[in-house]
């Protein structure tokens, strides 16, 4: 008898956008709300970022909601740890991620944004600071950091206003990105 792999692409839950920035002394963070499943919109209105540390850092993800929670804790704690230290709690929330057991099958990306420093943070222990200080993640994450750049380059538009139009070129671009959006600015 044959046996045959599951490949559970149906069930698989799609990326999504997440673009952050700091200018001018100000920090935003924005997602779009959608979540698919499969080839089926299941939810248009989730909330994929916040503010963490007594809202002095913006966090976003792209992956698996449920696995973000969890890294939303760990990475607070690692904030308050620190004592604030945001480079210091990135490295060790990727170190945690990377060789811890549990942590290590969360699917999920985060991007974190402060008023001056901003990276990316995978499970492979990757930590990520853009030479431009714009992270995206996501499906259509590439999509909105192109935009972003450009907007940085040549307007004087606020950090929210070019958050939230990159998302909305992603939107108009990637699938498994839609225009509900939620920013949140430091």
């Amino acid at each position: 008898m044959k046996k045959f792999k599951s490949d559970n692409s149906e069930n698989k839950i799609r990326s999504t956008t997440v673009i952050g920035l700091a200018r001018n002394g100000k920090a935003a963070i924005g997602s779009d709300g959608q979540v698919t499943m499969g080839n089926t919109v299941a939810k248009q209105t989730t909330k994929k970022v916040r503010k963490i540390y007594n809202d002095t850092v913006l966090v976003g993800f792209a992956g698996s909601t449920s696995d973000a929670f969890t890294l939303y804790e760990k990475f607070e704690a690692k904030l308050e740890q620190y004592k604030g230290n945001l480079p210091r709690a990135a490295v060790e929330m990727a170190k945690d991620w990377r060789s811890d057991k549990y942590l290590r099958r969360l699917e999920a990306l985060l991007a974190v944004v402060g008023k001056d420093k901003a990276y990316i943070i995978s499970g492979n222990g990757d930590i990520i600071e853009p030479d431009d200080g714009i992270v995206a993640i996501g499906s259509g994450g590439a999509y909105a950091l192109a935009a972003a750049k450009v907007m940085m380059k040549y307007t004087k538009l606020s950090a929210k206003e070019i958050v939230t139009e990159s998302l909305n070129q992603a939107a108009d671009i990637c699938i498994y990105t839609n225009h509900n959006i939620s920013i949140e600015e430091l």
